[in-house]
């Protein structure tokens, strides 16, 4: 006997055995009893979900001979010769073949005033109706508005923007859903199962996320690898056949970024290339594999899912998932998915692969900006990790130990920082001042200096913010601690650092003098443009005056 393949062996016969698309099934089950059969339906949904396969389950259920049923007997002529797609009265087309207006006048204007031969109906099932032409189009509108009363008419398309709204204004249109990981997961399970064949559950995962919500591509992708062995079904078969990139692999790179071993990146690439595995399909699960990890950062009770972790899986995912922030997920995610569109285009993907990885490693020492001003200072040398359990054990990446700086910026290097032990100064202000620079700077030039005035009276330090300044005085706030211990160091005795609101007026007038030097500046600028040596410069080379300079000659 001829070997049938699993997707054609497989399909659903009875509206029962179609999976995922509760919705439409119920509707349609209804309508038979009841009676309400529209004379056009309109499947539509991604590719493999069931759209012709549910077509031809209705059109057994109009035809079978105890119908109309929702549950077709399988066995009279009807339902055999439809499922073999030879009955004479129901006319499977291609619309990617019967293109044009002639075709669709000869295939089924013309048949459609004839009556059934047999059947209760004279069924038209049209199969990527988006592909007929505007003309076409118009030649079916008035047959599917006004058919005759043995006729129905049953379009798929996987693009139902494509069809004129003149025809599914006038039709039934049921939009089937991709299908689940778990549906598809169990489904394989079950057919394997029935077909007597032992396959790992680390392969049916494989199989089940490759095919992103198609059965049918499921099914032929698992006659593929059968066709490779047919005893034991491993995940590193499916990898091998598919070319699909097994999650041991999957892990060993995430733990590889983890630990920061940027020794080891070039020979992953090398690995992956030698192994056979496409670059960007490499790319597209590391995405998955992040998104699966942020899953589990924001709830770990999500371990058990079988969309997320296969038999074995579970423990390798939770222990990778502490050593990756949710900015680290994003960002890496972010990455990975643009890497897999630009490999595309690459004349040489591996070398980009490679430098991705490194990206990514060096993405994880970012330091967000909220840290900087809440944390003060530059990040520490080496990673920033998320405080659960260490890294795998491995080498570890540190950036080139800085040469030795004067003793005038050594503070600079430690952050946060506080003053070291000095005699007591004779300026306050100054010296502390000085010393919040020289201890971080981000924190000096984003809050400190922008304070209205800055006052020593008595044991305090007072810091004045214009009061539309409250963002910036609330990160003061959340510093002063550090900053009394720094002031009560220079000082020698106990200083009591206070923040308070400034003068409005003065605030307003900062404003004025603001608005007035960019008014003189926009002046000078245009006055400079005028000079017809500098518009000869500008002419040659190019570009734009940043910012013009007076020059104040001396009146005496």
């Amino acid at each position: 006997m001829a070997y049938i393949a699993l997707a054609r062996k497989w399909r659903p016969q009875k509206f029962e055995d179609v999976i995922g698309q509760r919705g439409a099934i119920d509707t349609l089950k209804n309508a038979i009893d009841g009676g309400r059969l529209a004379q056009s339906f309109i499947f539509s949904g991604p590719r493999g979900v069931g759209k012709t396969t549910t077509a031809r389950i209705l059109a057994r259920a109009l035809n079978c001979v105890k119908g109309p049923t929702h549950s077709p007997c399988g066995v009279c002529d009807a339902c055999t010769e439809i499922a073999e797609g030879r009955d004479m009265d129901v006319l499977e087309i291609d619309a990617a073949t019967y293109t044009g207006v002639d075709a669709i006048r000869e295939v089924i204007i013309e048949p459609l005033g004839i009556a059934p031969m047999r059947d209760r109906y004279k069924i038209f099932i049209i199969d990527e109706v988006h592909r007929l032409s505007k003309n076409a189009f118009d030649a079916l509108l008035k047959s599917i508005e006004e058919p005759p009363p043995h006729a129905k008419f049953m379009m798929a398309t996987t693009e139902l923007d494509k069809v004129p709204v003149t025809i599914t204004s006038r039709s039934q249109v049921f939009e089937l859903k991709a299908l689940g990981f778990p549906q598809i997961k169990q489904q394989l399970k079950d057919i394997m199962a029935a077909e007597k064949i032992t396959i790992e559950d680390a392969a049916l995962a494989l199989v089940a996320r490759s095919a992103e919500g198609s059965m049918r591509d499921a099914l032929s992708a698992l006659d593929q690898v059968l066709a490779f062995t047919d005893t034991k079904v491993t995940a590193q078969d499916v990898s091998t056949v598919l070319g699909l990139i097994g999650r041991d692999l999957q892990f060993e790179i995430a733990n590889t970024v983890a630990r920061e071993d940027v020794s080891a990146v070039f020979g992953l690439g090398e690995r992956v290339l030698h192994d056979g595995f496409d670059l960007r399909i490499v790319c597209r699960e590391l995405a998955r594999l992040m998104r699966d990890l942020m899953v589990l950062k924001i709830d770990p009770a999500r371990a058990d899912d079988p969309e997320l972790a296969a038999e074995g899986e579970k423990a390798p995912l939770l222990e990778l998932a502490k050593h990756f922030s949710r900015e680290d997920l994003l960002r890496a995610f972010d990455l990975l998915s643009r890497t897999e569109f630009e490999i595309r285009n690459s004349s040489h993907p591996r070398h980009h692969f490679e430098m991705a990885l490194m990206k990514w490693i060096h993405l994880r020492q970012l330091t967000p900006l909220t840290e900087l001003l809440r944390g003060g200072g530059l990040p520490p040398a080496g990673p920033s990790r998320p405080s659960a359990g260490p890294a795998p054990a491995a080498p570890k990446f540190t950036p080139p130990t800085p040469a030795p700086k004067p003793a005038s910026s050594a503070k600079a290097a430690a952050a946060p920082a506080v003053a070291k032990p000095v005699e007591p100064v004779g300026d306050l202000k100054a010296a502390l001042m000085s010393n919040i620079r020289e201890s971080n700077k981000v924190f000096f030039s984003m809050v400190v200096a922008q304070a209205q005035s800055v006052e020593v009276e008595g044991d305090s330090v007072f810091f004045a913010f214009a009061p539309v300044h409250k963002s910036l005085r609330a990160n003061f706030e959340g510093r002063r601690g550090w900053l009394e211990q720094m002031a009560t160091q220079l000082a020698g005795r106990p200083i009591k650092v206070v923040s308070k609101d400034g003068d409005p007026a003065i605030a307003a007038e900062k404003a004025a003098a603001t608005t007035q030097q960019m008014s003189r500046q926009t002046e000078l600028k245009e006055k400079a443009k005028a000079e017809p040596a500098v518009q000869n410069i500008l002419d040659v080379f190019g570009g734009e005056i940043e910012g013009v300079e007076e020059n104040k000659k001396d009146e005496n």
